[in-house]
């Protein structure tokens, strides 16, 4: 902590960065909140340990963020995959985000580039444990059985987008769901309305999502969001030999054409 402290300090001090987006102590010290601070004097209030879990990525693309200048984020493993993604659909570059990233051992790295991140997580192996364990036990499951297990899970959906909100790949300005002409998804909490959102912000996220885990964890009524991404995660993988976060210069595996892919899903 003393020396994510002190290298943020420095950073403000030289005008390398105008902000540090990082964690700190909430009111209730049992909760983390993100931390935005533009002054070496305030650097002391920065934290990071095992609560801090909320994907930082999220402030990258925010036009109040972005119009201040180069920004450097606190990130953990999670974080920087989604820096990468975002970096390779063009809205982050070297210019504007230094990242003050972490090791699985909670160690501050040192990394100039985009570049350099890319190299270290090329030593991380995705996805972790448990989200296999998570995976093969809906995998077990046949089609019936999974189609009862949605349709219950997502029964529970309030449409309050909160899990929308905390996705650092959900930037668009306007979504589609609150488009009425034409109206793309019903707006009130229903069955089909909730099916219909869902699988659409999924689908959306097919190739993208880094696995961050914050939808689910932003969701009220802990709907497991986080497990139809990463089963998505696992199609892409399976299909198009395709890991999101992987390099800011990374193509999108779903607006590319590659004579090699599979095409056994095509009836």
């Amino acid at each position: 902590m003393e020396k994510l402290q002190k290298k943020s300090a420095e950073l403000l001090q030289n005008k390398t960065v105008e902000m540090i987006i990082g964690y700190e102590n909430g009111c209730n010290f049992n909760k983390i909140r993100a931390s935005f601070i533009s002054v070496p004097e305030m650097t002391n209030k920065l934290i990071f340990n095992e609560k801090c879990t909320q994907n930082l990525a999220v402030y990258l693309t925010k036009p109040e963020i972005k119009k201040m200048g180069k920004i450097a984020v606190v990130a953990p493993i999670f974080t920087m995959r989604t820096i990468l993604a975002l970096a390779s659909e063009n809205q982050i570059s070297d210019e504007n985000v230094l990242v003050l990233g972490f090791s699985q051992n909670n160690e501050l790295l040192d990394f100039q580039t985009l570049n350099d991140v890319e190299k270290y997580l090329s030593q991380i192996e995705f996805p972790t444990l448990k989200e296999k364990m998570k995976l093969e036990e809906l995998e077990k499951m046949t089609l019936e059985e999974r189609e009862q297990f949605w349709k219950k899970e997502l029964s529970k959906c309030v449409k309050c987008f909160a899990c929308r909100a905390a996705c650092p790949l959900c930037y668009c300005l306007r979504c589609a769901v609150e488009s009425n002409q034409p109206q793309w998804v019903e707006v009130t909490s229903s069955p089909l309305g909730n099916f219909e959102w869902h699988i659409l912000r999924a689908m959306h996220l097919a190739g993208r999502c880094t696995g961050c885990g914050n939808c689910a964890t932003a969701c009220p009524l802990n709907i497991p969001l986080d497990l139809l991404n990463s089963k998505m995660a696992k199609t892409m993988k399976e299909q198009f030999n395709f890991i999101s976060g992987k390099s800011a210069k990374q193509e999108s595996a779903l607006s590319t054409f590659n004579n090699n892919d599979k095409e056994n899903f095509i009836l």
